[in-house]
């Protein structure tokens, strides 16, 4: 794996050891294809980082900072040790369950985020992508105009319910990899303060 093009393209990715199943460059080189532009200044976030991928790609292209949340610390090391050799900056490091940094994450805004967690393939495993989009924190996380890519399993396709907050926007299958755009046009409310 490395970085497909920018200040900091063709650098290899470290894959950490518990990373089962990385993003291959060929999906990561459609994605940001697709995103073309938007990804110069954004803010970023990549939930389930593993290796980093989506976010190191987006620093390399000329994005302002990404936030790499993963609970595996050998995850974040790698991370760091890639945004380091790569010379990237205005990347952060986390280590944390993501629904517990979820329920943490008041007041942050991103203009991209992705996120790539572990599939449900079959019964008995938690489905991450009804969680990511039933959460209340999620929506208030994407600033306006902002896009999330949920990468999923091909084999499950995912439903979006009819009172859902998420707009699909666009749907790309690469083999069993799935990426979903979406968009959330009408945002929950912050509480008034008062």
């Amino acid at each position: 794996m490395r970085i497909i093009t920018g200040t900091a393209g063709g650098i290899p990715i470290a894959v950490p050891r518990t990373v089962l199943r990385p993003t291959a460059d060929r999906v990561r080189e459609a994605v940001f294809s697709i995103l073309g532009p938007r990804v110069e200044g954004a803010v970023v976030l990549d939930l389930f980082a593993g290796s980093g991928s989506y976010g190191l790609e987006c620093l390399s292209r000329g994005a302002t900072s990404a936030l790499f949340v993963d609970q595996e610390r050998q995850s974040a090391q790698v991370i760091a040790q890639t945004l380091a050799k790569a010379r990237l900056t205005g990347g952060k490091v986390t280590t944390a369950n993501v629904e517990s940094w979820l329920r943490r994450a008041d007041g942050l805004r991103f203009d991209i985020i992705f996120a790539d967690p572990p599939y449900a393939k079959q019964r008995g495993d938690k489905d991450w992508n009804t969680l990511l989009l039933t959460s209340a924190a999620m929506p208030r996380l994407l600033a306006p105009g902002g896009l999330l890519l949920l990468e999923s399993y091909s084999r499950n396709p995912l439903a979006l319910p009819p009172d859902s907050p998420w707009h699909l926007l666009n749907e790309r299958k690469y083999g069993d990899c799935m990426v979903l755009f979406l968009e959330c046009p009408s945002p929950l409310a912050e509480p008034a303060a008062g």
